[in-house]
C-alpha cells in the first residue's frame, strides 16, 4: 500500500509541473514553444537590373611591332651608333660597316660609266656621220649596218654601267644599317671589329612600344560558357571589347585600348583560344615581356538579379538561400550562383523579381520557421 501512494503522488507531482495553470489551458496559449516570438530577420528585396559585366585573364606584353635589325653588305663593323635598351626613331643609323671597299667599288663603277658614255658617243657619231653617205651610195650597206649595231651595243654597255654603278651606290648606302622602325632596341649582338657576312647576322632588334599589344588566352570552357549565356539573352557582348590593365603591383595602367585579335582556333596544348589587344604606351611605361591582368570591359548583364553574399548558403544539394513567403515563414530555395558582382552573387537561376530573400538570421532559421522582418534599414 505504501508503494502505491509513493507512485500515486510522484504522478501529482509530474502533472503539475506540465501543467501549471492547473489544467486551465485555452487554445492558442499552450503547446512547447507557442509563447516565444518568432526571430526577427533582415530581408533583400529582388530587383532585376542592368548589370555590367567584366573578365579578367592573365595576359603579356609584347611589342607591336619586333623588326629584326641585318647588314644587307659584308664587312667589318665599324661602329654602333646607338644606347643598348634605349629608344631609336625610325631611319637612325645603328651600326656602321666599313665603307671604304665600297667607296672604291663605286669609284670604279663611275668611271665604267663614264668610259661607257664616250664609247655610245663615238658609236652615235659614226652612225651619224654614215648615214648621209649611205643614202648616196657612197659606203656599203655592210658598213653603214655595223655603225648602227655598233651604236646600239653601245648604249645597251651604257645602261649596264649605269646600273653597275646604282648596285654600287646602294651597297654603300648600306654600309650604315638603319632602323627600320621607331621604339626600343635591344642589346646588340655583335661588337665592333666583327665580321659581318650579311644578311645572315641578326645585329640587334628594334621592338616598337608605342602603341604596345597584350597578348592573353581565353580558356576554351569559359568561351563556351559565355557564348551558352549570351544566347539565352542572360550576357550582352560587345563587338569590341575595352581594355583595361592591372600591373604586378596592384595598380591599374591610366590608359585603355581595344581587343584588336582573337583567334578561331584552340591551342591544343592550353586549352586556351588566343587573343590580343592593343593599347597606347606614349610614356613608355609597359616594356615587352611584363606579365599583367587584362580586364575586359563593355558586356552588361540585362536583368541580372543579385544577392548579397552572406544571404547564399551551401548545402548538401548545392547553393541555397532563404526566402520569405506569403504566410512570413522561411522558405529554403536552391539556386545557381555565377559570379561575383563587387559584395554581390549573381544568381542565374532559382529566384524571380518581388521576392524577400533574407540575409541576416538565416544561421538560426530552419524550414518552414516563422520569422519577423525587421523595420530596421
Amino acid at each position: 500500500m505504501r508503494f502505491k501512494q509513493v507512485a500515486t503522488v510522484l504522478l501529482a507531482a509530474l502533472a503539475a509541473a506540465c501543467n501549471p495553470s492547473g489544467g486551465d489551458q485555452k487554445a492558442g496559449k499552450g503547446g512547447p514553444g507557442m509563447g516565444m516570438p518568432p526571430p526577427e530577420v533582415n530581408v533583400v528585396t529582388v530587383t532585376p537590373r542592368s548589370l555590367a559585366a567584366s573578365f579578367e585573364y592573365v595576359g603579356q606584353t609584347a611589342g607591336s611591332r619586333e623588326v629584326e635589325v641585318r647588314a644587307r653588305v659584308t664587312g667589318i663593323l665599324l661602329a654602333r651608333n646607338f644606347e643598348e635598351g634605349g629608344p631609336v626613331r625610325k631611319g637612325q643609323s645603328l651600326f656602321t660597316i666599313d665603307p671604304a671597299p665600297f667607296e672604291a667599288a663605286a669609284a670604279r663603277a663611275e668611271a665604267d660609266v663614264a668610259a661607257a658614255e664616250a664609247r655610245h658617243e663615238q658609236a652615235r657619231r659614226n652612225a651619224a656621220r654614215l648615214k648621209p653617205l649611205y643614202a648616196e651610195k657612197a659606203v656599203s650597206q655592210r658598213e653603214y649596218d655595223d655603225a648602227v649595231s655598233a651604236e646600239a651595243i653601245t648604249a645597251a654597255d651604257l645602261k649596264a654601267a649605269r646600273a653597275r654603278l646604282a648596285e654600287a651606290k646602294l651597297s654603300l648606302g648600306y654600309t650604315k644599317v638603319e632602323a627600320p622602325a621607331a621604339g626600343v632596341a635591344s642589346r646588340s649582338l655583335r661588337s665592333e671589329g666583327s665580321l659581318v657576312s650579311g644578311p645572315d647576322v641578326l645585329l640587334t632588334t628594334v621592338m616598337q612600344v608605342d602603341p604596345i599589344w597584350v597578348n592573353f588566352g581565353i580558356p576554351d570552357t569559359e568561351q563556351a560558357r559565355l557564348q551558352k549565356e549570351a544566347a539565352a539573352g542572360r550576357l550582352s557582348l560587345p563587338k569590341r571589347f575595352d581594355v583595361q590593365l592591372r600591373l604586378a603591383d596592384g595598380s591599374v595602367y591610366p590608359h585603355t585600348g581595344k581587343m584588336s585579335f582573337a583567334d578561331v582556333r584552340i591551342a591544343p596544348g592550353t586549352g586556351t583560344r588566343e587573343a590580343r589587344a592593343e593599347l597606347p604606351n606614349p610614356d613608355g611605361v609597359l616594356r615587352p615581356g611584363q606579365f599583367v591582368r587584362v580586364i575586359l570591359r563593355g558586356a552588361a548583364r540585362p536583368n541580372a538579379v543579385t544577392v548579397p553574399q552572406r544571404a547564399v548558403l551551401e548545402g548538401p544539394q548545392g547553393k541555397f538561400v532563404y526566402v520569405v513567403n506569403e504566410k512570413n515563414q522561411a522558405e529554403p530555395r536552391p539556386v545557381e550562383a555565377g559570379e561575383w558582382s563587387g559584395e554581390d552573387w549573381i544568381i542565374s537561376a532559382g529566384l524571380k523579381g518581388g521576392e524577400r530573400v533574407i540575409t541576416d538570421g538565416v544561421m538560426k532559421l530552419g524550414p518552414g520557421a516563422p520569422v519577423r522582418i525587421s523595420e530596421k534599414k
